[in-house]
């Protein structure tokens, strides 16, 4: 396979995996969101049995839909790497990449700020309701965080956006699709959090596809969920 520099535009109509194994990892995520939102958290099980416990269940999960998305595009010639855009060429590329995510991130705060305030979501309850307060329950809950950044873009921007970027022919329909998806995989959240998420995955989308790499997503997105609960707890 093509190293990173070499990967096809995201309009490409060349297809990462069957069309039945995107179907059934849709099926997958919404079941998982619809069991999310009984629970009343990202753990499929809750935190009936502590926190700890409900953030290796999500973590676990993450990984299995990564494993099922590995089987999936090795059939085409595709690697997990190649999703996430290949390796780092020079030793300033994490540098590099971790700037670009910071200044997303601050780019980012104030457009999701304005969705919040548009539609009256608020995300407090939330936010305290997950997050970690002892020693063992950062050190896992970090471990989430880190898992999410590198599952959930490979998921949404790595493999949906470019599949239904192959579907559509249209990259701003990919970053569309894959950013409903996002945030509808978000069952716990509620519709108006949804929403803003939604708005979320499509500032992700739009930054993948201009560095044509996940790694600046990845970085942006393991910050976000580690400050805005630990600091927020």
């Amino acid at each position: 396979m093509a190293a990173a520099t070499n990967l096809p535009a995201v309009e490409s109509r060349e297809t990462i995996a069957p069309a039945w194994h995107t179907i059934v990892l849709l099926l997958v995520v919404a079941a998982l969101s619809a069991v999310s939102s009984f629970s009343h958290g990202p753990s499929p099980i809750g935190f009936g049995r502590g926190k700890v416990v409900g953030y290796l269940s999500v973590l676990v999960s993450q990984w299995l839909v990564i494993l099922f998305i590995g089987w999936g595009i090795r059939g085409r010639g595709f690697s997990l790497r190649d999703l996430a855009g290949g390796r780092w060429q020079k030793w300033t590329g994490p540098l590099r990449d971790l700037g670009i995510a910071i200044a997303f991130l601050i780019i980012s705060a104030g457009v999701l700020a304005l969705a919040s305030h548009l539609l009256h979501a608020d995300s407090g309850d939330m936010v305290a309701r997950l997050a970690p307060h002892t020693a063992p329950e950062i050190v896992a809950y970090l471990a989430l965080c880190a898992t999410a950044g590198f599952c959930e873009e490979i998921i949404f921007r790595g493999y949906l956006q470019r599949q239904f970027a192959a579907w559509t022919g249209s990259a701003p329909a990919a970053v569309l699709l894959q950013a409903i998806a996002f945030g509808a995989a978000h069952g716990y959240q509620g519709p108006r959090l949804m929403t803003v998420i939604t708005v979320f995955g499509c500032l992700f989308g739009l930054l993948a596809r201009w560095r044509r790499s996940l790694r600046p997503g990845m970085m942006a997105h393991f910050l976000q969920d580690a400050l805005l609960t630990v600091v927020k707890k």
